[in-house]
Parts: C-alpha cells; sequence; structure tokens
C-alpha cells in the first residue's frame, strides 16, 4: 500500500499512518527517519480510563510526532498532525508548541502527510 492509499479516509490516524508509511519507504535518503515516533497522547474509552492515562502522564496538548535529531539550532522536532481539511488546534496544542519554542524545540502543525512529509525533507535536508 501506498502513503496515498493509506490516507483515503481522511481522517487524522490514516494521515499519521500515511507519513510513517512514507518515512518507512524513505528512510535510505534519511536515515535520521528511524528515529522519528509517535507519542499516544489521546486515550479516549471514558472516565476511568482517561484518570488511568493521565496517572501514566498523559497530558492534553502534546504533539503526535516527534524526531529528535537536532538541526537548525533546535533539538529537535514535535509534528502536529491535523486532517487536510477539518483539522483544528486546540488551545493547549498551542501552548504547548509554544513551550517547545521556548525550550529550543521545533514545533509544526502540519495538515495532511504531505505538508508533513515536506516539513521533514525540509528539516533534514
Amino acid at each position: 500500500m501506498t502513503p496515498e492509499d493509506i490516507a483515503k479516509s481522511g481522517t487524522e490516524r490514516a494521515e499519521q499512518m500515511a507519513l510513517f508509511a512514507w518515512a518507512a519507504l524513505t528512510v535510505g535518503a534519511f536515515p535520521e527517519l528511524n528515529l522519528m515516533f509517535a507519542i499516544k497522547n489521546a486515550e479516549k474509552g471514558g472516565a476511568i480510563r482517561g484518570s488511568m492515562a493521565k496517572a501514566e502522564g498523559v497530558k492534553a496538548g502534546v504533539s503526535d510526532i516527534m524526531l529528535p535529531v537536532p538541526r537548525h539550532c533546535v533539538h529537535g522536532l514535535f509534528i502536529e498532525m491535523k486532517t487536510k481539511t477539518k483539522g483544528k488546534i486546540s488551545k493547549e496544542q498551542l501552548a504547548f508548541g509554544d513551550e517547545m519554542f521556548k525550550n529550543g524545540y521545533g514545533f509544526c502543525i502540519c495538515n495532511g502527510w504531505e505538508e508533513a512529509r515536506n516539513v521533514l525533507i525540509q528539516y533534514l535536508s
């Protein structure tokens, strides 16, 4: 399956999966992509599961993806994935991004996997 096929549903999850599929195909050109990982920070399933996730350290607003590779005077890059058409950034996500900038990290909001791909290519080049 290609990243385009994976992203066809248009959900944020599909866009993120497409990005990681692209990264797996592109790791030869950019070996640093092997270090990129997803941050599981949105746990759904009711009050009990939510309080357990909070106790485990899950925090509202934390970005979806992290690339712990220093470039361009920052320590690493956080990516907040959104869909191409309906993605809305929350105040918690903006606040997290601001804090990351203050602490020497890059932060970007990407609408769709292609935008995230382009950001990563530019970041790693």
